[in-house]
């Protein structure tokens, strides 16, 4: 049970924090993986900790996505299994998306406990642990190469949350579509992927699934269509504008 009081002003921030220190001592996340969270967090308060218009029209790009993708994968790892695994295993049935666990600190237990927590939360099947069906992304050396042939080796479109940038630059060559959470709009994985939505994604994981169920009623004319009008890189620039102006905004308050 939470001692944090839901009046503390930073309270949601100190809640993802318990999460994935949970997390942590359950074997989920890599010691690295609270390290990668302090990063996010720092670039979240730039961002003012509210999810802005242009991350709001990613959300509705990368829904229209999945639910266009003949193939669709989401790839988890140990912050993601800690933080949302309700959510990304409702995202899954609601896109037909498959899930697979890869991870860059790799270990077989480590492995085990995010599949453990991931069929807790409803997951069905899980990819990514039998080695007779990996396969191995060239242009990459990390042991995040290795995927799943029935998995991300084969999908036309890739989900991957708090992703590393040579990986999601590996997929892009593979010729798969990424999407990708990122709250650091100037990283590799926001500057390299097809649609980054730049975004805590405690936020906006719940935002995703409601968009996906809305835009389930659409045509697949009008789902394409909300695709070729996103720019990811317009995407970009209006998500640093947003921090510049929220700068310039606490700068005249301070």
């Amino acid at each position: 049970m939470s001692l944090i009081p839901k009046s503390h002003p930073r309270a949601k921030s100190l809640l993802i924090r318990e999460k994935l220190v949970e997390g942590f001592d359950k074997g989920l996340v890599a010691r690295e993986g609270l390290l990668a969270q302090g990063r996010g967090e720092a670039f979240d308060y730039l961002l003012g900790e509210k999810t802005g218009k242009a991350s709001k029209r990613a959300i509705k790009a990368a829904a229209a996505q999945l639910l266009v993708a003949k193939m669709p994968v989401i790839s988890v790892n140990g912050n993601i299994a800690a933080l949302c695994p309700e959510q990304i295993v409702l995202l899954s049935k609601q896109t037909k998306a498959k899930l697979e666990v890869n991870l860059f600190y790799t270990n077989k237990k480590r492995k085990n406990a995010i599949i453990k927590t991931l069929k807790k939360n409803g997951a069905e099947q899980v990819l990514g642990t039998k080695k007779t069906s990996s396969k191995k992304l060239s242009g990459i050396d990390s042991a995040r190469r290795i995927v799943d042939k029935d998995g991300i080796f084969v999908a036309d479109v890739v989900v991957v949350p708090l992703e590393d940038g040579d990986r999601t630059m590996a997929l892009r060559n593979a010729g798969k579509t990424v999407i990708t959470f990122d709250l650091n709009p100037l990283s590799r994985t926001s500057q390299t992927a097809n649609i980054t939505i730049v975004d805590n994604v405690t936020r906006a994981i719940d935002l995703l699934i409601i968009e996906t169920k809305k835009l389930s009623k659409k045509n697949q004319k009008s789902l394409l269509k909300i695709i070729d009008e996103f720019d990811n890189k317009e995407n970009l620039k209006e998500n640093i504008i947003q921090i510049k102006n929220n700068l310039t905004r606490r700068a005249k308050i301070a």
